[in-house]
């Protein structure tokens, strides 16, 4: 089945009643309410056997023993024995195991219908000197190793918002510390991926100027750093290293003068219009629920298909978290080599990094995904896949790496969405769309991040955490296609300057988390 035939399903399904059937071929439904037992279902034909919570998977009609388990006519798993109609389906009764996929590489591929330049949307951005747009205005401090992670953090934490009150047009002063760059290999991937995270912020667009800050004797130099990026010092980024500076004491009071310095013409930068076109979004899902693929994660997809035809790009990640359903994008990749390429990093998943161990690309999900409604990867990998909308696959990039295509791409981070979301942010993410059904309390810094609730009854118990509620599609009371819409027009919003709930919150300040690949020793 084409992903755009698992995509355009959640779009005419019916939203009325106890169950929620997603496509004529499926075995289950899924619980649209607490369905009790003796719950009669007629347009499916049986009665409720099991008292099923809202989300969760029932037989709608008999599932023999090893016969696999379809939801969006897509593979979920496999029966592990005889399922009656009406029983409900979760991981007590479903065997997770591998099964052939057909990756048909580009036999789907059809290009954006892109706007013409007078017709698509604007926002109030910040342009770059170098033709950058940013949606925030920030300073930022970065260390390059943990043992000047408290300096970085000193130095930001002097500048309140009494001290910034003359600078109205900045966003704070912000500080990117992390556990790592010593004890580690000084050469391969796990150092050229901290540096490449480290100057993808260092350059990011909504930071108007950055501070570097090393320690003297750590693996990660500072000169090595700035050598192997081609980043040097000028008047928008500045450098120091504790053991030549004087310590602690003297490298917190450099780094504060030198940001005072920089602080009037950091307050210069005015917003101003800029096409869609320049937004790029990070999308990202946590706290997955059975309503996810229904609700929140194709309404996502949806907003970045307008993104797409108004030129802007958006960034599917978390590279465990679309396993089991790789081959409904290869399919609409651009080209067979980009195909390969999204295989290429699953097979390093799984033949290299994973191998032998408990981790969700080899199985089993989190316990709160399972108290959600999600019994495996594979169908969590169903939702999560939905956030990158039906249009054509693009690009493949590795982790941070510097993202220049438009339109839907895909960039190779692990499930952990601190991690993952650093590595978009590094790639150039101006805006972060998170999704969640159990209730994520993530922020991100220097990009805003808006987060998007599956279900009603979540949004309200969290309502002060959560920009849009996707529950509305489940209620009845909004289509995908309309929940599209307004999340699109919430990305403009948000990158002209109205702040995410998260930012209201202040989140953000501790969520810089570079991916540590390598060996520690």
């Amino acid at each position: 089945m084409s992903q755009d035939a698992v995509l355009e399903s959640p779009r005419a399904k019916r939203m009325t009643g106890p169950v929620i059937r997603l496509h004529p071929d499926d075995n289950v439904v899924v619980a649209r309410v607490d369905v009790p037992i003796g719950t009669p279902v007629p347009d499916e034909g049986f009665t409720a056997r099991s008292q099923v919570p809202a989300g969760y998977k029932i037989a709608a009609r008999r599932i023999a023993k090893g016969e696999a388990i379809r939801k969006y006519s897509v593979t979920v798993g496999f029966a592990n024995a005889d399922i009656e109609p009406g029983t409900m389906v979760h991981s007590h009764n479903t065997e997770f195991r591998e099964f052939d996929r057909d990756y048909a590489h580009a036999s789907q591929y059809q290009p954006v219908q892109l706007l013409p330049e007078h017709e698509r949307a604007t926002f109030q951005g910040y342009v770059r000197a170098n033709g950058s747009v940013g949606t925030r205005n920030f300073i930022g401090i970065l260390s390059t190793v943990n043992c000047s992670a408290t300096v970085v953090n000193k130095i930001a934490e002097w500048f309140t918002p009494e001290r910034l009150a003359d600078y109205p047009n900045i966003d704070g002063v912000v500080a990117f510390s992390h556990s790592i760059g010593c004890g580690m290999e000084m050469t391969g991937e796990p150092m050229q991926l901290l540096r490449r995270t480290m100057a993808g912020y260092a350059r990011h667009p909504n930071l108007a100027a950055a501070l570097v800050i090393g320690l003297g004797c750590e693996r990660n130099q500072l000169k090595g750093l700035m050598e192997q990026e081609s980043l040097a010092a000028s008047p928008t980024l500045h450098t120091f290293v504790m053991q030549e500076t004087g310590g602690t004491r003297k490298t917190i009071e450099a780094g504060i003068a030198a940001v005072q310095a920089l602080l009037p013409e950091a307050n210069k930068a005015r917003r101003q219009t800029v096409s869609a076109s320049h937004l790029t979004v990070g999308l990202q899902c946590g706290g997955s629920d059975g309503f996810s693929s229904i609700t929140a994660n194709p309404a996502l997809g949806a907003a970045v298909d307008l993104l797409a035809r108004h030129g802007g790009t958006g960034i599917l990640s978390e590279t465990p978290e679309i396993y089991g359903v790789e081959h409904t994008l290869t399919r609409r990749a651009r080209s067979r080599e980009v195909g390969e390429q999204l295989i290429a990093r699953i097979r390093w998943w799984k033949d290299e990094y994973s191998v032998g161990r408990d981790v969700q690309i080899n199985g089993q999900v989190s316990p709160g995904n399972q108290v959600g409604g999600l019994a495996n990867i594979f169908e969590k990998s169903l939702g999560s896949s939905m956030k990158g909308g039906t249009g054509p696959l693009m690009a493949v990039y590795r982790y941070a790496e510097p993202v220049t295509e438009k339109g839907f791409v895909f960039m190779d981070t692990p499930g952990f969405d601190p991690v993952s979301a650093t590595g978009q942010i590094a790639g150039g993410a101006n805006l972060i769309a998170f999704t969640t059904g159990r209730g994520s309390m993530f922020g991100s810094k220097p990009a805003p991040c808006v987060k998007l609730a599956t279900n009603t009854p979540m949004y309200r118990r969290l309502e002060e955490d959560m920009d849009i509620n996707c529950g509305e599609i489940l209620d009845g009371t909004a289509t995908v296609q309309e929940m599209g819409l307004r999340i699109f027009e919430l990305f403009l919003r948000v990158a002209s300057g109205e702040p995410s709930k998260s930012e209201l919150l202040g989140l953000g300040d501790h969520e810089f988390v570079p991916w540590q690949i390598g060996i520690m020793s």
